[in-house]
């Protein structure tokens, strides 16, 4: 059992981008970006609003609290922005890199331009959420990872990346056509909102 104080995250090599190499440690995840219920208002019930500068994701709930996650975020250049609708998930989801991450760097990507299936050494990991606007795939992703100690940093090409178990238990709580958002963090909105519930960390096993 994963207590309110720890998250050890049990990582096997396997569970890495296939072809490369995998970290030897066991990364440890800081409490803040494990499941919590925080004060939260001013989105409707079952909006996702992301915090970037935080790396914290929220799923609006109502009488004024959300469900906060933490997550990895684009590095700089690459960053999501802006107002989409989720219109697709899938459990175990396949992966292709983008033609832009190909083109960008061939020698890491190139390899796998023909895809990688579902599995635990999918970047994807277990569950993806797909960004759409009206009928377009935005290519950003809400999706899990098999790289864990990317959580609470900002690394990715502009997906928004989760410990397996939470996007899991995101991916049961919000419906085809949720609205993601985009949260500016400023010492006021950051005064009023995400503020924790005392004793409401989730425990997870492991």
């Amino acid at each position: 059992m994963i207590t309110k104080r720890t998250f050890v995250l049990g990582v096997a090599a396997s569970a890495f981008l296939p072809g490369l190499p995998a970290r030897a440690h066991t990364p440890t995840l800081d409490p803040k970006f494990l499941p919590q219920n925080v004060r939260m208002s001013g989105y409707a019930p079952g909006t996702i609003i992301i915090d970037p500068r935080n790396h914290f994701l929220y799923l609006q709930q109502g009488g004024g609290q959300a469900r906060r996650y933490g997550v990895g975020v684009g590095k700089q250049g690459f960053e999501w922005r802006g107002s989409e609708r989720i219109t697709r998930k899938a459990e175990w989801p396949s992966w292709r890199p983008t033609d832009n991450m190909i083109r960008r760097n061939p020698a890491r990507y190139a390899k796998y331009a023909n895809g990688v299936p579902g599995g635990p050494g999918n970047p994807l990991g277990s569950r993806a959420l797909y960004l759409y606007k009206g009928n377009r795939d935005t290519m950003y992703r809400i999706h899990g990872t098999n790289q864990p100690q990317s959580i609470g940093q900002s690394v990715s090409n502009g997906c928004l990346r989760m410990i397996n178990a939470h996007v899991a238990h995101l991916y049961e709580r919000v419906p085809l056509g949720a609205r993601i958002r985009e949260q500016v963090s400023d010492p006021l909105m950051l005064a009023l909102t995400g503020t924790p519930l005392i004793n409401d960390v989730e425990d997870f096993d492991a």
